[in-house]
């Protein structure tokens, strides 16, 4: 077949075929409406996030560093490959193809309206045109096969995560716009082809050309097509322009709320959470302005994915907690305020209320929701300004009330003597130096649990045998430790955390050690991410405070024990062969040591390093399950049908290659021990399995070593 070139032998094709003058200006008039519809809607939408406070951290700094990572992230898709390649290879064939479109429309309108009025030519024409064709046929291509398994997952296969109490028409509108852009585009070129004759050259828009096909199949005529262009044209156009004008008012503004959620996010988000003034009459969640910009960009940037839902553990336990359900909830309520609308309590227990007290008493503080979502909605920041205002408010459940009385006046979230802190040491058959008038190596914070709860005085006895073992040079505080804070502060109550963060940075300038290694994850976190970062002269005239710290604390180095004695393992003082211990275990990732502090890989070693072979979860790492503890969960009652707990255990003896054959379940945090001994008993697991810590298992290893006889 020879090629037929349009008039004036050019291989290229009409933009506006079949359109006329006063078409052409209709379009255009339109074009500048949805382009001015559009700017102005993005300026309305980025000034209402002035309402916002100003954030706690500096979101811009190091801008272009910023923007280019967030480019890497976004062009990859790989926050959305996390856990779901099917959508992931879905939204990249959707974001290739939109922007590749997006790209192939703005290259001809600058052939067009200023390539050609300047030189008098078109560069529309030839080989680029052949290549021009080619690429966007076949990146639209994947565009329609990306929206395709979007509408299959969304309507055939109804994927759970993706309905929600906020999904609506406009999630339908956005999918189905996107999905006839892409088709109608095929479906004009199809139209033209047929109309010019089937041009031999306009083979290399592949897809087009198939539908040409089809159509003339069908009994379309050249005539015919020509006759129903202009209305195939102005259908698909009207709705290309529309979608722009409508991106700032709906679920398109993700299309750039997420990137700019993504540069400005907070790389230590969750591990360290903003302070608050020491002025007692600033308020934290009383208004929708008591968020920050960032907040509001959050509940803009939201996709309604479900990411976060699906692996709540709040959620999968049918408690009152949805965390996209917050995030969206609020942004219901900024935007009914910001239109006239009644503002109500934002966070209440009972009545009226944006949130209610309950759903925010359900969240863990596990950072499950944070680590699944694709976009960097930091969702731990925002709950904890509502659990503030919620001890504001005095609206804080009876057993985390009884817990803050306990740290006040005694000093520890059991309520005991602090004398008795140390009695958990008795038991040894050496002393444990006073870090207070000792020099040493490492300051050991014990923990509450380790130094109160019978079941995790164990595991602290052993974790002493084995620095004994190692001759290491560590001391304790005795009766100068209390509770870290941790776990309070993200229930809200900010002014006790810093009164406990006072009075650890004292204990520690007035000694003489090198490193912190902690027993508890929670104290880890919060030592290590949290404490440098307290101004503690802003609070110097509060007379509650009473502590003698001056500016922030420069800190030293904080470790998790785990990280020390895999040091020592290595170091061969433990004596280890690796072949010690013969159990089938499988081991939990706590939440505060891997989501929030990125240490996996010690606690396993240490638990291969003698003999055991270690089956993992399915759920293991970052993608661990919560034990339920965290966030005062560990403190308070719940009515779940089944614990978090309960359902972990069912995993290790179910869903593990080993299964049944399971025979220790292996935590490194004594909430965890705490929790899972629990549910080891409420879920009828005793016969089956055995809770033991890590440095139990190393114990049991070193000791075996010790009486096995020498040749």
């Amino acid at each position: 077949m020879s090629v037929v070139l349009q008039a004036g032998g050019e291989v290229t094709r009409p933009t506006f075929w079949q359109i006329s003058p006063v078409g052409k200006a209709v379009f255009y008039y339109l074009a500048a409406v949805a382009v001015i519809v559009f700017v102005v809607g993005l300026y309305e939408q980025i000034k209402s996030y002035s309402q916002g406070s100003e954030d706690e951290f500096d979101r811009l700094d190091e801008l272009p560093s910023r923007v280019f990572a967030a480019v890497r992230v976004v062009l990859s898709n790989r926050s959305i490959f996390d856990r779901d390649f099917v959508g992931g290879v879905m939204h990249t064939f959707i974001m290739w193809g939109f922007l590749t479109l997006l790209v192939a429309t703005t290259i001809l309108g600058i052939d067009i309206d200023l390539y050609r009025p300047l030189t008098g030519q078109s560069f529309f024409v030839g080989d680029f045109y052949l290549s021009y064709s080619l690429i966007v046929d076949a990146m639209g291509l994947l565009f329609v096969v990306g929206l395709s398994v979007v509408l299959y997952r969304r309507y055939a296969a109804r994927n759970q995560r993706l309905w929600g109490r906020h999904t609506g028409l406009e999630d339908d509108l956005f999918v189905w716009t996107l999905f006839l852009l892409g088709v109608g585009g095929y479906l004009t070129e199809a139209v033209r082809i047929v109309g010019q004759g089937f041009p031999s050259f306009e083979t290399v828009s592949f897809v087009g050309w198939a539908v040409a096909l089809v159509l003339s199949e069908l009994g379309v005529t050249a005539a015919s097509a020509r006759a129903a262009y202009p209305l195939v044209w102005w259908a698909h156009s009207v709705l290309a322009l529309g979608f722009i004008a409508a991106i700032p008012m709906g679920k398109p503004l993700h299309m750039l709320s997420s990137f700019a959620s993504v540069v400005t996010k907070d790389d230590d988000a969750g591990k360290r959470l903003p302070g608050i003034p020491a002025d007692l009459e600033a308020t934290n969640a009383e208004t929708i302005g008591d968020f920050s910009w960032r907040n509001m960009l959050e509940q803009d940037a939201c996709t309604k994915c479900g990411r976060c839902s699906s692996v709540c553990p709040a959620n999968a336990s049918s408690r009152k907690l949805d965390p996209r359900d917050v995030i969206l909830d609020l942004k219901r309520y900024r935007e009914s305020v910001d239109s006239g609308g009644e503002e109500i309590p934002i966070i209440a227990d009972g009545g009226t209320s944006v949130i209610q007290a309950e759903t925010m008493e359900s969240c863990m503080a596990c950072m499950a929701c944070m680590d699944a979502c694709p976009v960097d909605i930091e969702h731990l920041n925002s709950f904890t300004k509502l659990n503030r205002q919620l001890v504001d408010d005095g609206n804080i459940d009876s057993n985390v009330q009884d817990t803050f009385q306990n740290v006040m006046q005694r000093g520890n979230t059991f309520g005991n003597p602090q004398r008795k802190r140390a009695d958990w040491s008795d038991k040894l058959d050496f002393d444990i130096d006073d870090v207070r008038d000792t020099t040493v190596e490492y300051l050991w914070y014990v923990g509450d649990f380790p130094s109160y709860d019978e079941r995790n005085k164990q595991v602290a006895r052993s974790l002493a045998t084995l620095f004994e073992a190692a001759d290491v040079e560590y001391g304790i505080l005795y009766e100068d430790e209390q509770y870290d804070g941790n776990d309070i502060r993200r229930l809200g109550e900010e002014f006790l955390f810093i009164e406990q963060a006072g009075h650890h940075v004292e204990s520690f300038e007035e000694c003489d050690f090198d490193k912190i290694v902690c027993t508890d994850p929670h104290s880890f976190n919060t030592f290590k991410n949290e404490y440098p970062e307290v101004d503690f002269d802003e609070f110097a005239d509060d007379p509650m405070m009473a502590f003698d710290v001056d500016g922030s604390w420069d800190g030293v180095p904080v470790l998790h024990w785990t990280q020390v004695v895999e040091e020592l393992v290595n170091d061969e003082a433990l004596g280890l062969g690796g072949t010690e211990l013969d159990y089938t275990v499988t081991y939990h990732d706590p939440c505060h040591l891997g989501r929030y502090n990125d240490e996996y890989e010690a606690p396993r070693k240490l638990i291969e390093a003698t003999g055991c072979e270690l089956v993992e979860m399915p759920r293991n790492r970052e993608n661990s399950f919560c034990c339920g503890g965290g966030g005062g969960g560990l403190w308070m009652d719940f009515d779940d049908e089944t614990k978090p707990s309960e359902e972990r255990l069912r995993e290790a003896l179910e869903d593990t290659g080993a299964g049944a054959d399971v025979e220790k379940f292996v935590v490194a945090c004594p909430m965890c021990m705490t929790m899972y001994e629990d549910g080891r008993k409420t879920g009828g697991f005793e016969d089956q399995i055995e809770i033991v810590d890590v440095a139990e298992l190393l114990i049991e290893a070193v000791e075996t070593t010790a009486t096995e006889p020498t040749d």
